[in-house]
């Protein structure tokens, strides 16, 4: 009796945890399944204004106010007169060479800050770092007027040159930032190594750090390209038609009369495209990049 009790309880022992096994991959499966939805509808959410703002681009003015629906003949018709109304390659142009511009200006002096807050840090290198942080948080109409009129004496009003500067200091707490930390992560015993060889300077930065930064480099490079892009609020107060990027070009399009829905909508699809392009076509290097050291 006593064997033939321990044969059937180690007979339902792994029928047991065979039952408790499917159980709990079922459960993963359902949660796996549930977190997936849960970001299609997410990404669904945000993707929206967009997909509704192409939409209306093909649509007429009268159709853009009274018909908010999806069923409508498209036409190019604001497309056609948007073209007509301004030069579009010349405002892409200013956004290109203005928000790449200030992205190899600001890594030119982020690289070397951040260099010397990782491998040669002092008692203030936190407090430097906060204090440049804090700068984000102060709002840029509050420093308008300063540099409205230090532009103005120096003659940077509506330059892609004065765009530029403005924009590097306005990244640059944001780079310098992101490359302190992925310089941060880098085994020190690496560039030691280097200096024992006999490496310089320019040589350790050049040699050994670049190179094994670089998806962390090339990451931040993304993000300050896109925040240029993106940004509004300088290229409309410090510049007026020379050096005005495609934030400048959405914006002509209101008027006193008010605004020209389908075109307003043609216009900005015509300005975000390049950048969401440009986006997509280096999401991996962006992920990569923003991971980059999270996992040793």
């Amino acid at each position: 009796m006593t064997t033939t009790t321990t044969t059937g309880d180690s007979v339902k022992a792994p029928v047991a945890d065979a039952g408790r096994g499917a159980s709990a991959l079922r459960a993963q499966r359902r949660r796996k399944f549930g977190i997936t939805l849960l970001g299609w509808g997410v990404a669904l959410i945000i993707f929206f204004p967009i997909f509704w703002m192409i939409v209306t681009g093909f649509k007429t003015e009268a159709e853009a106010i009274a018909d908010p629906s999806l069923i409508f003949t498209p036409t190019l018709e604001s497309y056609v007169e948007v073209q007509e109304r301004a030069d579009y390659l010349k405002f892409a142009w200013n956004s290109v060479v203005v928000s790449f511009g200030s992205t190899l200006l600001a890594l030119l002096i982020a690289v070397p800050s951040a260099y010397a807050m990782a491998f040669l840090p002092t008692k203030r290198t936190k407090g430097t770092l906060l204090w440049m942080l804090s700068t984000k948080m102060l709002p840029s109409v509050g420093v308008l007027v300063p540099i409205y009129l230090l532009f103005r004496d120096f003659g940077l009003l509506d330059t892609r040159i004065g765009l530029t500067i403005v924009y590097t200091l306005m990244n640059l707490p944001i780079v310098v930032w992101m490359l302190y930390t992925f310089f941060k992560d880098l085994p020190r015993e690496i560039l030691e190594a280097g200096r024992m060889d006999g490496a310089s300077t320019f040589q350790e930065v050049w040699y050994l750090l670049l190179p094994l930064t670089l998806p962390g480099i090339a990451s931040t490079g993304l993000l300050s390209v896109i925040l240029s892009w993106n940004e509004a609020f300088w290229s409309l107060n410090l510049t007026t038609s020379q050096a005005a990027p495609l934030t400048a070009y959405i914006a002509s399009f209101s008027s006193p009369e008010g605004l020209f829905w389908a075109k307003l909508s043609a216009a900005s699809t015509m300005a975000i495209a390049p950048i969401l392009i440009f986006g997509w076509l280096t999401q991996k290097q962006m992920v990569r990049g923003l991971t980059f050291g999270a996992v040793k």
